[in-house]
């Protein structure tokens, strides 16, 4: 892919989305700490300064690419847990319902998770003070959103909706490193069995934290 140099508005929203899209592939190949801006470059078409005239950083990119993942997810977790949750149930079996769908569409979404999971440690790194307090701003409106989900679903949290919908995501984010673990972790599962106890997969593994969560964060009496 090549590009002719941007001049408008749209020209340049379109460079931009190129970008974009081209890290959220390379996400599908390899984890966040192999994403180099060298390569991401080459397979963009341009060069390393032209790319540095839209993001600030590698971790510029994908902490922009968060915000956009983390926003389609939302699009359509919204029908995912109307198809999922009965309303009319009590509490528990309700929240049980709840965390299987929260737990079964986070799963399916490996990039979203790993995004998340690297968001402290690395990506709020190597970016400018600007970058970071828009990124915060947007992922605020995005947990505003969250947690008014799970108060329909379970209104009993109350104003705890808010903390259970930023424990669901930080706990996605730290539980996916331990579903895909590398070859050689998998061997030593191979050469010792009972070691496997350790290797859960992730939609189980949210499923469980998920529940406890949301079930811990009900008020009581």
């Amino acid at each position: 892919m090549t590009f002719q140099r941007a001049r408008s508005p749209e020209q340049r929203e379109i460079r931009r989305r190129a970008i974009l899209d081209t890290a959220a592939a390379m996400l599908e190949e390899m984890p966040v700490a192999d994403v180099s801006l060298n390569e991401l470059s080459r397979r963009v078409g341009l060069a390393k300064s032209n790319v540095l005239r839209y993001f600030d950083s590698r971790e510029g990119v994908l902490l922009e690419l968060m915000d956009s993942v983390l926003r389609d997810w939302l699009a359509q977790l919204a029908g995912e847990l109307a198809a999922g949750v009965d309303p009319g149930l009590p509490l528990v079996p309700r929240a049980e319902q709840l965390s299987a769908v929260l737990a079964r569409s986070l799963a399916g979404r490996r990039v979203l998770c790993e995004l998340v999971g690297a968001q402290g440690g690395v990506l709020e790194h190597n970016v400018t003070a600007e970058v970071v307090r828009r990124h915060k701003r947007t992922v605020l409106a995005h947990l505003g959103v969250l947690a008014d989900l799970l108060r329909r679903y379970v209104p009993e949290l109350g104003a705890a909706a808010e903390t259970s919908g930023f424990q669901t995501m930080v706990l996605a984010g730290a539980l996916a490193p331990y579903s895909s673990p590398p070859p050689g972790v998998l061997a030593a599962y191979e050469a010792e069995p009972e070691l496997a106890v350790l290797h859960r997969e992730l939609e189980d593994s949210l499923r469980l934290a998920i529940r406890t969560v949301l079930l811990g964060a009900v008020p009581r009496e």
